[in-house]
């Protein structure tokens, strides 16, 4: 009796389920039908309808020219009915690469009025440049535990956060990635596994897919270009793997939805300083800056500037105090791209004893295998090339 006053009840369900979802469906397209040509959208001057008569279906990032209007104290039509304190910024971000897209999306969801130039295109330096990874730091973890540094304990627990935090709000852009240690003496066995179950049960609610040990037959069949003399197995744990460029023009459109101002190929050429009334000290109160497309000039104010242009930081320090000393050491890291045979596509290697001691990391990408990284004092340059040392010794 139960049994058929249940089924009797779950078609009931299911048949108002049914309706609930057709009224929904007539009523999505009743509203399709009924709704205008023309609406307003989170740019208000985006209100043309497509030719077919439908709206746009989502945001549409400004043009390049809306942003130099912006910039140049305009509305973004070009006109001119700003006032005086709405053509002042509340900050100004010099430099578009991660860390100037992610200063510029953290102070427009604060509220506050920001401006981000790049000389280049965003991520078109160091920020495109990477090994590709969003890790919390095996290697920072071992210098944690062998140092006793707390300090370092701290960074990589930060970095494990910031890890699934990629994962999760951009998993169109990052992914999970399982790096293979291989593994030539018996001894390393346990210590890597022990290294590898604390890098998991650190990064505790944050994790992602758990470490394993695997056999000298099935390391060699996941790369069979390993040297197989003295393999004893391996240790497989789970990192981050992000597409650092997208990731980075992601977070300077996400700033420009917020209703910041980003503009590429426009480059700082001196700082605006005022005295400070209260204390009689020269500020910092904007740049002037150059496109670099047009050589149009012009001046930007802003309560505040940010100097967010990673190796060239000097350049634009020395623009405030000129004799202030270099406080940048640059150095180089270079990556080869060799081919996909040396790496199956879904998993990468990390060789952590290298002949000078520097680890090696093999990870796929885009169909091919980026092998790096060193880490070798260098001048600054705007397009650095490798040296045929550098080369040679990831080779």
């Amino acid at each position: 009796m139960w049994r058929q006053q249940l089924a009797r009840r779950a078609v009931r369900l299911g048949a108002a389920a049914a309706a609930a979802a057709a009224a929904g469906y007539a009523g999505h397209h009743y509203l399709q039908r009924r709704r205008p040509a023309a609406v307003l959208y989170a740019d208000p001057l985006e209100t043309t309808p497509l030719p077919n008569g439908r709206p746009h279906a989502f945001w549409t990032p400004p043009r390049r020219e809306e942003m130099l209007n912006e910039l140049k104290g305009l509305n973004r039509d070009g006109s001119d009915t700003k006032t005086a304190l709405e053509r002042e910024f509340d900050l100004l971000v010099i430099g578009g690469g991660a860390t100037g897209a992610g200063c510029t999306l953290d102070a427009a969801t604060r509220g506050l009025s920001v401006a981000m130039v790049e000389r280049d295109d965003f991520a078109s330096g160091t920020s495109s440049k990477s090994t590709k990874l969003v890790h919390g730091g095996v290697r920072y973890l071992q210098k944690a535990i062998m140092g006793l540094d707390y300090e370092q304990w701290k960074m990589v627990r930060e970095a494990l956060h910031e890890r699934k935090t990629f994962l999760t709000i951009a998993p169109y852009l990052s992914n999970e990635l399982p790096i293979l240690l291989p593994v030539y003496t018996w001894w390393q066995l346990p210590y890597f596994w022990i290294g590898c179950k604390v890098y998991d049960l650190l990064a505790g609610k944050q994790g992602i897919t758990g470490s394993y040990a695997l056999g000298r037959t099935k390391t060699l069949e996941n790369f069979p270009m390993l040297r197989a003399e003295n393999l004893v197995g391996s240790m497989v744990y789970f990192d981050g793997q992000h597409n650092d460029a997208r990731m980075n023009a992601a977070l300077a459109v996400t700033a420009a939805a917020h209703g910041a101002v980003v503009a590429n190929h426009v480059e700082v050429t001196s700082l605006i300083k005022e005295k400070d009334p209260e204390t009689g000290r020269e500020t910092v109160r904007g740049a002037m800056l150059r496109d670099n497309e047009s050589g149009d000039e012009w001046a930007v104010r802003a309560k505040g500037v940010v100097n967010a242009t990673g190796p060239f930081s000097d350049a634009i320090l020395k623009m405030d105090e000129p004799g202030m000393p270099d406080i940048v050491a640059p150095s180089s890291g270079v990556h080869l791209v060799l081919p996909s045979y040396f790496s199956p596509k879904n998993m990468g290697m990390l060789d952590p004893a290298t002949t000078d001691g520097r680890v090696v990391f093999f990870l796929p990408w885009e169909g091919a295998v980026v092998a790096g990284t060193t880490d070798t004092l260098c001048s600054v340059e705007a397009d650095p090339k490798p040296s045929e040392k550098e080369i040679e010794w990831i080779l």
